[in-house]
């Protein structure tokens, strides 16, 4: 099977070009070339940018049985990438978000016929017309589209907690060892998901090919459904202390940090449970297999291997010792109040 990425050198998407490569695809990767990675053997790339029709002349001569935009977040997007593949691939997989689903949702069991519309954030809006562009081309003219939702999905290079720093992930980390409070929205009972990349790659390397995929969406998610108090305590019990955590309402929180609106209030402050029949369905022995613990247990490996990779996000820390200070604050003078 003949293979186009474009983009796949993030933690998504590395995962899925190493077991498309195991399974003997014939892989084209299409990048800038901007982020260092090591490639499994075989894997061809092009050093180019998707924007740049100079640039992609060595592909225009070029058919694929699939290809996977894996940095396409804009109409505008979708508009080059109908015009560069349409007759040119038998599938085109466009990865959106699970971010894109009705938030708030009517009902806690997440299926891809809930809703799309999120009014909170920007980045899930445009996935939201990204997918309804394509499946417009889908209906008029049988572009061959499918769609894929990741929700949180992690590899070894990343912590996955919210509020942490995602470039300097090992942040959250290290105020655990300190002994330092970490900020959980709510009251830590709400629900999540987070997905390891090689899991998630069983199910988008599934997809490829798959004729009958094409003109269905599909979110790929572990069943595996934590608060988000446990995933904070999974962490610290990996590198041996109890977490202190300060509860701080959403609202709070982003009314301090409005930069937080759409990452917290459209996605993470509210419970996610992902029922993942359908892509079981299609692919067949699909399982995450990964828990939190032990995809934990990878990425402070990862860590703990080169201790220059445990670099600390200074701006976010002093970000959450500021908002932890202005609710105990908050608080304190409340409960003068009614004393």
């Amino acid at each position: 099977m003949k293979l186009l990425f474009i983009g796949g050198t993030g933690i998504i998407s590395t995962a899925s070009t190493s077991l498309a490569a195991k399974r003997g695809m014939d892989i084209t990767l299409l990048s800038r070339g901007q982020h260092a990675s090591e490639l499994p053997a075989g894997v061809k790339t092009v050093i180019a940018d998707v924007n740049d029709p100079a640039a992609l002349q060595r592909l225009e001569h070029e058919s694929f049985d699939a290809v996977i935009d894996w940095i396409a977040f804009t109409p505008a997007d979708i508009e080059r990438d109908l015009k560069l593949f349409r007759g040119r691939t038998r599938q085109f997989v466009f990865i959106s978000s699970a971010s894109a689903y009705q938030k708030p949702q009517t009902h806690y069991l997440i299926t891809e016929s809930t809703p799309l519309a999120n009014p909170y954030w920007d980045y899930a809006r445009n996935k939201i017309a990204c997918e309804e562009r394509l499946m417009k081309a889908y209906r008029d003219e049988g572009f061959p589209v499918t769609i894929v939702r990741p929700s949180l999905t992690y590899g070894e290079t990343l912590i996955p907690l919210v509020l942490n720093s995602w470039q300097q992930s090992y942040t959250a980390v290290d105020r655990m060892i300190r002994g330092q409070k970490l900020v959980v929205p709510g009251d830590g009972s709400s629900l999540w998901v987070v997905t390891h990349n090689t899991d998630f790659a069983k199910g988008l390397v599934g997809l490829l090919g798959h004729p009958q995929a094409v003109g269905h969406a599909f979110h790929i998610t572990s069943d595996e459904v934590l608060t988000w108090d446990q995933l904070f305590r999974i962490v610290g019990a990996g590198v041996g202390v109890e977490p202190q955590l300060v509860h701080i309402p959403s609202d709070f929180i982003t009314a301090c940090l409005p930069e937080k609106k759409g990452t917290l209030i459209g996605d993470k402050a509210v419970s996610v449970v992902f029922d993942n029949s359908k892509i079981k369905r299609f692919v067949p022995g699909y399982s995450a297999t990964t828990t939190f613990a032990e995809g934990v247990r990878q990425s402070l490996a990862w860590f703990n291997a080169d201790t220059s990779r445990k670099q600390i996000d200074r701006q976010v820390n002093a970000t959450m010792d500021k908002l932890i200070s202005a609710y105990e604050k908050g608080m304190s003078e409340a409960v003068r109040s009614f004393a």
